[in-house]
């Protein structure tokens, strides 16, 4: 018997969430059917897939393997699903958007709010929206790997291979930005990369789960506080745990409190472009309109204070 997608599924759980019982949580299921699954594919398969010393479900080399052909199995399963349902109505099943940190949530939250009053409008069958939250490379590799359909803010060159759509949308104004207690805010300005270095960096770790993973504004020999993203490296430097570059979009609220103070560095970091991203050559309604919207929306808030904004 060859493993069903059910199974693969269970297993791809496991893995992501670290235990059967928040596996089943997360499938709402209870955990003693999860457990059965996994044996029952043990069995099956006669091989030990879980190493299951210690609090967290690890898998063996075996089951590693298995997995990374199941989740593209699995990837291509539900890109089949979606395909057919496009194919008949026009209007996809699921729609994944992936939100680059460097896109405030405050900008989005009004898109989602314009679909779903479009698709009501046009009594259209129901797309159920699926967004992610992306930092550096995860945001192209959310597309690139079938986990999202758009990449709202990518940055950075696109995966090699071809096939990508993309739209420039902004220009993101960078910031060096410090917690006025912080030792380095009384540093001479510009501040040198040498100061810089000296001092702990806070930095956003790449959610890629298959590319190649990206970091930025690392200087040789310093220090690293890693956090998930960059809601939480603007946190963290306003609480004075760190230093680095932020977006102007997310700087500018805590620079005007006080929280942040802006210093002048004698490298000062170039502005990052946004962009919009798909791979779809005729895109299904849903994703049609989501490419319309945010390329029309005004992204002028990106911009440093002052600079005129074009696309």
């Amino acid at each position: 018997m060859l493993p069903t997608l059910d199974a693969l599924a269970v297993l791809d759980a496991i893995d992501r969430r670290g235990s059967f019982a928040a596996a089943a949580d997360e499938l709402g299921r209870v955990p003693s059917a999860i457990t059965y699954t996994v044996r029952r594919l043990e069995d099956t398969l006669d091989v030990l897939l879980f190493d299951r010393r210690g609090h967290r479900a690890r898998l063996t080399p075996a089951g590693r393997e298995l997995l990374a052909s199941g989740r593209r199995l699995l990837d291509d399963a539900d890109a089949l699903a979606r395909r057919v349902k496009r194919v008949a109505t026009g209007w996809e099943s699921t729609l994944g958007v992936a939100i680059d940190a460097m896109v405030p949530y405050a900008r989005v939250w009004p898109w989602v709010a314009a679909f779903a009053a479009h698709c009501q409008a046009e009594d259209a069958a129901h797309t159920r929206l699926a967004i992610t939250r992306e930092v550096l490379g995860g945001t192209w590799d959310a597309v690139a790997e079938g986990r999202a359909d758009l990449a709202i803010g990518a940055t950075g060159d696109p995966p090699p291979g071809g096939g990508w759509r993309t739209r420039r949308l902004a220009a993101v104004a960078m910031v060096f930005a410090v917690a006025p207690s912080h030792p380095i805010a009384r540093a001479r300005e510009p501040l040198s990369e040498a100061t810089i270095a000296a001092h702990r960096a806070v930095i956003a770790a790449d959610s890629s789960r298959r590319l190649p993973a990206r970091t930025a504004g690392v200087l040789a020999g310093q220090d690293m506080l890693v956090v998930p993203d960059l809601d939480a490296k603007l946190e963290a430097q306003a609480r004075g745990l760190g230093v680095g570059f932020l977006p102007m979009s997310l700087a500018a609220r805590p620079l005007s409190a006080g929280s942040l103070v802006a210093l002048a560095t004698e490298v000062p970091r170039d502005d990052v472009a946004l962009q919009l991203a798909w791979r779809e050559n005729r895109p299904g309604r849903a994703l049609a309109w989501w490419i319309d919207a945010v390329t029309r929306a005004d992204w002028a808030f990106a911009a440093r204070p002052g600079r005129d904004q074009s696309r």
